[in-house]
């Protein structure tokens, strides 16, 4: 690798973890507001709140990566020709392939990064973020009823809680329980406790009531109470929950015939488009340097076409990208076109390979004057 070469790649790096620290704080920002609500009303840490969202790092940095590096290409080459560096390392000697390696072994590298994101780090982390998400909704620990306000558990049952003591008791009881849309009821008590158990928060009521109206006769029936156990988890037991296609493996994926009596026969085409997605994926890094090196680096450098050289490798960037998502809708309705997402991230790259090494034309000649 020649001092050139190392001159122009350095400044990808430099400009790639720029771009991809930029955005990923941006995201990560917006994404973690959805999480202030856990802190306000169930009383997380900090600590928790931060890695809580940093365990969906890996889940932003997969689709970051390919769009930061056509975007660092596409910027620091046109900075060259604009400074009309690019033309001087061409008179030199330097052909297309030469004025290309930069960015391709770039490329390479994140197309590397990329795969250990798809196929290790992102499943791990984004079934550990669910993990904790579930506990944090169905734990006691993490349940805070603030005294003296109507505190919604979920969307079915609202607590409300007079008073709390320092040793966690409750006084002054009253849930709403609307689970059941056809018989809501309603539960007092003069005094309780929050208990954790494996299958979620309980709430061990003393000396109260529970009431019910009939909605057939509309006839409100009281039942009273000495001890009752009241259930306040959202959802059913912890080990129950279902584990989306992004937690699994590649392994699991790729295994749904052993598995179909656990993940259902309509989400068969989820994981099979997921494992394919995760193979091909990051190869759209290449593909998108391809398109960028491709768009810039053919012809003669020149400052008024050089506009036009980028909005054409944006446009074509983002054409590309409509497509790909397209072709994943259709074949997760039908496997049959599996082949069709390869050919959708691969085919443009001997196209963009082609346009790229082509040599540029003989300026033409000045015309001598007399």
């Amino acid at each position: 690798m020649n001092s050139l070469t190392r001159y122009v790649l350095r400044q990808l790096l430099v400009g790639m973890i720029l771009v991809t620290t930029g955005l990923t704080c941006i995201i990560w920002l917006t994404q973690s507001l959805r999480f202030v609500e856990m802190i306000v009303n169930r009383g997380l840490s900090a600590g928790t709140f931060f890695y809580l969202s940093g365990l969906l790092l890996p889940n932003f940095l997969i689709v970051i990566l390919p769009i930061a590096l056509f975007t660092v290409v596409v910027f620091i080459y046109a900075k060259l020709i604009t400074d009309r560096e690019l033309v001087v390392m061409r008179a030199t000697g330097f052909s297309q392939f030469a004025l290309a390696k930069p960015a391709l072994i770039l490329a390479v590298i994140t197309v590397l990064l990329s795969y250990t994101l798809h196929l290790k780090l992102v499943p791990e982390s984004y079934r550990a973020f669910r993990d904790l998400q579930w506990d944090i909704r169905n734990s006691v620990s993490h349940v805070l009823l603030k005294e003296g306000e109507f505190n919604n558990v979920g969307k079915t049952t609202t607590v409300y809680v007079r008073a709390r003591t320092p040793d966690g008791q409750l006084h002054g009881i009253l849930v709403h329980d609307t689970r059941d849309k056809t018989k809501p009821f309603t539960l007092m008590a003069d005094r309780g406790a929050m208990i954790d158990t494996p299958t979620g928060p309980r709430v061990v009521m003393f000396k109260g009531n529970r009431q019910e109206v009939d909605t057939a006769t509309n006839k409100l029936s009281i039942l009273y109470f000495d001890r009752w156990v009241y259930n306040l988890a959202i959802g059913g037991p912890q080990g129950a929950r279902w584990r989306e296609p992004r937690e699994r493996t590649l392994d699991e994926l790729f295994d749904t015939r052993n598995q179909i009596h656990l993940i259902g026969a309509q989400n068969v085409g989820k994981f099979i488009v997921e494992a394919h997605r995760r193979l091909i994926a990051p190869m759209l890094c290449l593909t998108f340097t391809m398109i960028g090196l491709s768009c810039l680096l053919t012809g003669n450098f020149g400052r008024r076409t050089q506009t036009a050289r980028v909005l054409a490798a944006v446009g074509s960037m983002v054409m590309l990208q409509a497509i790909i998502l397209g072709v994943e809708n259709m074949t997760a309705k039908n496997l049959d076109l599996i082949p069709l997402l390869y050919a959708a991230v691969l085919a443009p790259m001997p196209l963009c390979w082609l346009v790229m090494v082509k040599p540029p034309s003989a300026a033409p000649a000045m015309p001598k004057t007399a």
